[in-house]
């Protein structure tokens, strides 16, 4: 990366950065900060932003993607909680102005957003891309469209229907929308494509892109805040709502409830409703069947794994989003070898990517083979059970097993049971209310509270992640 070009640096932007630096180098392996961190450099302070500069849009996405809310985290604690992050991104190395030379990108996506009330905080209307509605936030992924989503048998009829949604939504049949199949197939990207599109056509639209988990913490903060007229008010004023991951409703009755009412009060004022799940609605657990009968009222439809045609049109899209050049051989051996879901399929293409950028690898077949290797020979999760994770949790902490179940407030008997609920939700398919049952008949909310917790410590606790690494690792194999 050639830096003499770059423009120079405010001493005080440098000064900020290191302090950052320093606090990331303790929360991060040392393999992870040489790669990613230490090739940042820090370029100006205006008092609330700042500007640092990365060496590619490759980079940005993959410490946007992996890293936001370290990063979010480290610039609120370091410089204080109005701070905000922004990149300056290198596309052109050979140009003289940073202005040909670079374009700015914002830092730290929808995080400084996690765990809030979406009604809470208005952003301004300058947060928001194309001028759209500036009292409205709609978490989308501007790069998640139709025009860059491949079809195949595979989604057909899923894309058919998201595109006539996306026309006239709410004007359909199909609504509710309901998009079914196993994770890593699409169906993130294309129900955020119908929200995108959706918004091109009218940038007034109340559209809402959330997932089941997000509604379920959004609705307990807002009965610990005492607003859940707001948050009631907020939802149903909603023209679309796309909500991820409905399977995860299970066993939490009151959210159901409260799902229940929102989606009535929508779907009777004609406004759109688009869900994805990770199996069919009526194959759902502890879901109560009023809400079952109503996700079935519009069009179910499925998506599916692609075929070798459709893989080969993803990776070749992918590859020239990414503005790399796959030689057909390679293309070819990867469709083939890859073939269980398209998310594999752009885990190989970055890890690709990565070596050809960062180890400066030829893009070989040969190459292709060893990172095609290490995915397909990669220990897939076994079946695990609640006793499992457990065992495993007590013995690494020393702990007498039945004192997960026990009512005491030891902090280091607090910390293995919060680290088996979060275990248990991130291994294994059980309901919330079934991982409670397991640890003395909490509730939902007490495993929810306690995923969270884990989660938070991951982003600042060394220690804590490493527990939590090497335990997954453990029970994974």
């Amino acid at each position: 990366m050639t830096r003499s070009a770059a423009s120079g640096s405010s001493p005080e932007a440098t000064s900020l950065w290191q302090q950052c630096l320093d606090f990331i180098k303790d929360n991060v392996s040392s393999q992870v900060y040489r790669t990613w961190f230490e090739q940042v450099r820090a370029l100006a302070w205006n008092g609330t932003m700042l500007t640092v500069e990365v060496p590619s849009q490759f980079f940005y996405e993959w410490i946007e993607q992996h890293y936001s809310p370290l990063l979010q985290k480290t610039i609120q604690k370091v410089i204080g909680p109005s701070a905000k992050l922004q990149y300056q991104v290198v596309v052109e190395e050979g140009t003289s102005s940073p202005e040909e030379r670079t374009i700015r990108l914002p830092g730290a996506r929808g995080a400084s957003h996690q765990g809030t009330l979406p009604f809470a905080d208005k952003p301004a209307a300058e947060t928001l891309p194309g001028g759209r509605n500036p009292n409205y936030l709609s978490y989308f992924n501007p790069r998640y469209t139709f025009d860059n989503f491949i079809r195949g048998e595979n989604n057909q009829l899923a894309t058919s229907a998201g595109m006539a949604v996306a026309d006239n939504p709410g004007t359909t049949r199909y609504n509710p929308l309901v998009i079914y199949g196993p994770t890593g197939l699409g169906k993130t990207h294309l129900v955020q494509a119908i929200g995108n599109r959706v918004l091109q056509k009218n940038r007034n639209a109340r559209v809402l892109y959330t997932n089941s988990e997000k509604f379920t913490m959004e609705y307990i903060n807002a009965i610990q805040t005492n607003k859940v007229n707001d948050f009631t008010n907020f939802y149903r004023t909603v023209d679309v709502l796309i909500v991820d991951d409905i399977q995860f409703l299970g066993g939490k009755e009151k959210t159901q409830d409260m799902f229940f009412h929102t989606f009535n009060a929508l779907h009777q004022a004609g406004k759109q409703l688009i869900l994805t799940s990770d199996k069919q609605p009526k194959d759902l657990a502890d879901v109560d069947e009023r809400l079952i009968s109503r996700f079935q009222w519009g069009l179910t439809t499925d998506i599916g794994v692609p075929d070798f045609e459709t893989r080969m049109a993803i990776l070749q899209q992918k590859s020239m989003e990414e503005g790399m050049d796959m030689p057909g051989d390679v293309l070819e051996y990867v469709a083939r070898h890859v073939s269980s879901s398209v998310r594999e399929l752009e885990g190989c293409l970055i890890s690709l990517l990565a070596k050809v950028t960062l180890d400066h690898r030829d893009l070989t077949l040969d190459l292709a083979k060893e990172v095609v290797r290490g995915i397909t020979n990669a220990p897939s999760s076994r079946q695990l059970t609640i006793d499992d994770i457990k065992q495993e949790v007590s013995s690494y902490y020393n702990l007498d097993i039945t004192l997960l179940s026990a009512k005491t407030r030891k902090h280091e008997v607090v910390l293995a049971r919060q680290m088996c609920m979060y275990l248990a939700k991130l291994l294994t398919r059980m309901s919330l209310k079934s991982i409670g049952m397991h640890f003395g008949g909490r509730d939902h909310t007490t495993v929810l509270h306690s995923c969270q917790t884990i989660l938070n410590y991951i982003d600042t606790d060394k220690k804590v992640r490493q527990d939590v690494e090497f335990l997954r690792k453990t029970l994974q194999r």
